[in-house]
């Protein structure tokens, strides 16, 4: 969500920091801000614009160091205010005794700032994280490591800390609860950052923390200590994080280059796929795919419209009652519990912290046959997961994911052929049509978006409207909450979406001439009852606009407006019927002008409750 990068080095860390910033801004932000220790003191700057803002300010300023920290923030205490960004100080900014950047949530705050009050300390902000620095401060005896660690453990809920003091000028202290936090080792000095992508460029050796963990960083060397203030060391992995992805090319936003990069992705995320077998997902998969008598998928936001998919392809080719939970309401349930259960959580960074509780509470339960579904190998998802899948979409950009939805079905769909296969419910011959049609998807995805002008004349008309209805039916039901999703994250035009059959029970009422309503027809074995539905629309004198395949009878009219894909695509269809719901979310928006790539009050990555 927010993203924190902090250096200790022997050059000028300024460039460094500002640069880390801007490989983190895709995961959203609100304000931004750096601290350095320059010739014998404290400097910073702070912007609620984008960092390019705070770069020029930072040029203005003259600011250079060889020790510092910067963040960006996403609002979660405290509106986006220059006096509510990080870093955060204390006693106060003019006077810094300590300096901290915070991703995270701190549930007793409210108590600490009371206390902190009390103590003569006087807050300048309404976050959370200006109580942490003060803490920090009342602690302070000479050593930093030593302040933090007593701070902590005085800490409810989630956080990542970078803190630095010009008192101990060559020192970053980092700690980890919740949040994700890396160590960068280099050649030339020691680098913190949220996410390894921030480090890009700068080392490729990387040392994941784990809860608990503190670290000291320093010229020289680097040391760890856990929650109970033992000395431990993580593995060091070198990771190859790869910049050019970043780089926009000729599409005029980043969401536009991923959808058109969904091609390429499902085909790397295929590419090591000889067959169907459970040790795609890892060596043990056998043994526990064995076991399965239930699965439960635990996700958020488009990650969980890709496990309601899936609950439909297990439960058809497996024959296996699947529950699909989101994480955020399942993590503080009370549910019933099987330990032959199979656990997978799906999410596009594997730091997603409602779906690493609800995984936690899971196997707190007693479920331990785990699987993630993940875009980033190193997250600590995947980390936490007995079993897992990588897909392969590459650095996702835009905040409204695309290719890390398309590629999460395509394994999720794997899945599905494992279990049945471990199950004796695929044959060698049903094996073989599936793996034509997946390797067959690349090229039905490229028809799909050659579809792009004649949804562009659609989007005329949804960017004048302000709302939309989408429809679905069966497995397309989750398509159109997909569909509806992305036209809410990035035109912030209000869209419901709704199986088709439940339009008589409430929805129609909403129908009009002025709304939209975008239906998902594939010619499958619901296409004459959506028919119907759609019937129902049109009596009311509602507006159509039909995605159908090529041989669906869905006639065109005044009323019904007609968008022809490519013949039906078997159980592959909403893998397909998901792009051009994008492409259309995707230029309403440049329609009405948005910030597409960082839509208001959206985080890429959602580190915090």
């Amino acid at each position: 969500m927010c993203g924190i990068i902090g250096a200790v080095a022997r050059r000028n860390i300024v460039p460094l920091l500002l640069e880390g910033l801007q490989r983190l801004e895709y995961r959203g932000y609100d304000s931004c801000g750096l601290a350095v220790y320059d010739d014998g003191r404290l400097q910073s700057a702070r912007s609620t614009a984008r960092v390019s803002d705070l770069a020029q300010r930072v040029a203005d300023l003259g600011l250079q160091g060889l020790t510092g920290i910067a963040h960006t923030r996403w609002a979660t205490h405290g509106k986006p205010a220059t006096h509510n960004a990080h870093p955060h100080f204390s006693p106060s900014e003019a006077q810094p005794r300590i300096a901290l950047c915070h991703n995270g949530i701190i549930e007793n705050h409210e108590v600490l700032r009371r206390r902190l009050e009390e103590a003569g300390y006087v807050f300048a902000s309404q976050t959370d994280t200006e109580v942490i620095a003060h803490l920090i401060d009342h602690l302070y005896r000479g050593d930093l490591f030593e302040a933090v660690a007593q701070a902590v453990a005085q800490l409810h809920g989630s956080y990542a800390l970078a803190v630095c003091s010009p008192e101990e000028p060559h020192r970053v202290v980092g700690a980890r609860q919740g949040s994700p936090l890396v160590v960068g080792v280099g050649a030339d000095g020691h680098y913190l950052a949220s996410d390894a992508l921030a480090l890009a460029g700068v080392t490729d050796q990387i040392v994941y923390l784990e809860d608990g963990d503190i670290v000291d960083i320093q010229l020289e060397r680097y040391w760890l200590a856990d929650a109970d203030g033992r000395a431990v060391t993580r593995p060091q992995r070198t990771v190859q994080v790869h910049t050019g992805a970043a780089e926009l090319g000729p599409y005029r936003h980043f969401m536009q280059k991923e959808i058109f990069e969904q091609p390429r992705a499902v085909a790397d995320t295929l590419k090591d796929v000889e067959g169907v077998m459970p040790e795609l997902f890892g060596d043990k998969a056998w043994p526990a795919f064995a076991r399965v008598r239930t699965v439960l998928i635990i996700a958020c936001g488009s990650s969980y419209y890709a496990g309601l998919t899936a609950k439909y392809w297990i439960e058809t080719l497996a024959r296996i009652p699947v529950t699909v939970e989101i994480a955020s309401e399942y993590r503080y349930r009370d549910s019933p519990t099987d330990p032959d259960t199979l656990v997978v959580a799906v999410s596009q960074s594997g730091e997603t912290a409602d779906t690493l509780g609800a995984l936690r509470h899971a196997r707190a339960q007693g479920m331990d046959m785990t699987l993630a579904i993940c875009n980033i190998a190193s997250s600590s998802l995947v980390r936490e997961c007995a079993l897992s899948f990588i897909t392969h979409a590459g650095v996702e950009i835009g905040v409204a994911s695309t290719k890390a939805f398309t590629t999460q079905m395509v394994a999720l769909f794997l899945l599905a052929l494992s279990l049945a296969q471990v199950r004796g419910r695929l044959s060698d011959s049903e094996e073989a049509e599936h793996l034509k049609a997946l390797r067959h998807l690349p090229l039905a995805l490229q028809a799909v978006l050659a579809q792009e002008p004649q949804i562009i004349a659609w989007a005329e008309r949804f960017a004048r409207c302000n709302d939309a209805l989408f429809l679905g039916r069966g497995m397309h039901y989750p398509v159109a909450l997909e569909g509806a999703l992305k036209l809410k994250e990035i035109s912030y035009l209000h869209a419901e979406a709704y199986p088709a059959g439940e339009l008589k029970h409430g929805p129609l009422a909403l129908v009009s001439e002025d709304m939209p309503v975008v239906t998902v027809a594939p010619n499958d074995a619901l296409l004459e009852k959506l028919k119907s539905n759609m019937q129902e629309v049109d009596a009311r004198g509602g507006q159509l606009y039909v995605f159908a395949d090529a041989d669906s009878a869905v006639t065109a009219s005044p009323s019904v407006h007609v968008i022809r894909l490519a013949e039906h695509y078997g159980l592959l269809s909403p893998i397909l019927h998901t792009v051009p719901l994008q492409l259309l979310a995707y230029h309403t928006a440049v329609i009405r002008g948005t910030d597409i790539d960082k839509p208001r009050n959206l985080a890429k990555s959602v580190t915090v409750e």
